[in-house]
């Protein structure tokens, strides 16, 4: 077998040049929108986080932005914690609440369809974090609507 003669990998150091931007930071224009839908289960997988980091950085960027959060994307505002809400349990626990509560600390709205919350996963308004705007389920279009006919940035995510 042949010795390998490179050093190996430490702390510190790099495998890509994460430096390198090939494409101009694009800035929303006055009155531009973003919306960015879920319809993800909390927890399965790693789209409802990296969704919710979108959210922030189109916000910060300007656009004035909304998180839609139907179906089983409910989850994701949901509290948790164990023993106690807000406590997390394992590291990544609070990461949906830690940064659903820091878009809308930053201007940013978050919805969350009622029909979901009751009927799918057995929850009521007051197990949402504090912030997200319940809505019925007829609003989930009309928010989808909405931002479409305003030219919005739309963002959809399921997963199945």
């Amino acid at each position: 077998m042949p010795a390998v003669t490179t050093e190996a990998h430490k702390d510190g150091d790099f495998f890509v040049d994460y430096e390198e931007k090939v494409f101009e930071d694009v800035k929303a224009d006055e009155g531009e929108k973003a919306l960015v839908t879920f319809h993800t289960v909390a927890f399965e997988g790693s789209i409802g986080l990296v969704n919710i980091l979108n959210a922030i950085r189109l916000n910060r960027k300007g656009y004035e932005t909304s998180i839609l959060l139907y179906g089983p994307g409910v989850t994701l505002g949901i509290q948790r914690g164990f023993p106690t809400l807000g406590d997390e349990a394992f590291p990544g626990h609070q990461n949906f609440a830690a940064n659903l509560k820091k878009f809308m600390g930053e201007g940013g709205k978050v919805y969350a369809c009622r029909f979901a919350l009751q009927a799918l996963y057995g929850h009521g308004e007051p197990s949402l974090l504090p912030g997200i705007t319940p809505i019925a389920p007829q609003d989930v279009l009309d928010c989808i609507l909405l931002h479409k006919k305003a030219d919005a940035v739309i963002l959809d995510t399921w997963t199945v």
